[in-house]
């Protein structure tokens, strides 16, 4: 179901716009109706429109519920999958990188602030991937991902994995607590198939806007 509920949420503007126009029908529908079981003379033409009265309600309630599942799917459900689903796709091969160089996809997520090479977007004492680090060996198994997610108005973090020349990100887990140079949390390696990944820590304030992630490029390599 991860894969469906991926789908509902990357078209979630256009899902509510259908809904909307479904929604207008069903009210149109019961306006209709109502007039009509309004304005009826004999019981047999009242029990008609009462009849279609009823239907089209029942299609504004099942639009209505339609809206709330979107919602809730787009909301809490898509961005808790853990990363299991993801496939690897052809990516670069960091461990032939020169040192100190990026190959082109990667140099455009590097920024020249005060961070290491490899990193984009990433604030120390903000919110900073400390561990793992760009250009570190392949990482293997359950690790301890370390940083820190501290910012004014903080609401939560939650960190993500995608495979490198994709955007369908998966997340790993999510913590309402801030942290400042400590564990971010841990992620089992093991749910991914080897290669070349981006990994990601995502900072929500308390009204739900989501501040510029850090973003690191690390490599899988599990026995």
């Amino acid at each position: 179901m991860g894969p469906v509920y991926r789908t509902l949420a990357n078209y979630e503007p256009l899902i509510y716009i259908v809904l909307a126009i479904g929604a207008l029908f069903a009210l149109r529908r019961m306006w209709r109706s109502w007039r009509e079981w309004r304005d009826s003379v004999y019981g047999l033409e009242r029990e008609f429109a009462l009849r279609r009265l009823v239907q089209a309600s029942g299609l504004a309630v099942l639009i209505l519920a339609l809206v709330f599942a979107e919602f809730f799917i787009a909301t809490f459900i898509a961005p808790s999958l853990p990363a299991s689903d993801i496939m690897a796709t052809a990516t670069l091969d960091l461990l032939v990188t020169p040192a100190g160089t990026l190959s082109p996809d990667t140099k455009a997520l590097v920024v020249t602030q005060a961070v290491p090479s490899g990193m984009s977007g990433c604030i120390p004492e903000k919110i900073m991937i400390t561990s793992p680090q760009p250009g570190d060996p392949a990482i293997s198994g359950t690790i301890k991902i370390t940083g820190t997610a501290n910012v004014p108005n903080f609401g939560f973090y939650k960190y993500e994995v995608t495979p490198m020349g994709s955007q369908n990100w998966a997340t790993i887990a999510a913590n309402r607590n801030p942290i400042k140079n400590g564990d971010l949390g841990e992620w089992n390696t093991a749910s991914v198939t080897n290669g070349d990944y981006f990994l990601r820590l995502v900072i929500t304030d308390n009204v739900g806007e989501s501040l510029e992630p850090c973003v690191i490029a690390v490599r899988v390599l599990n026995q």
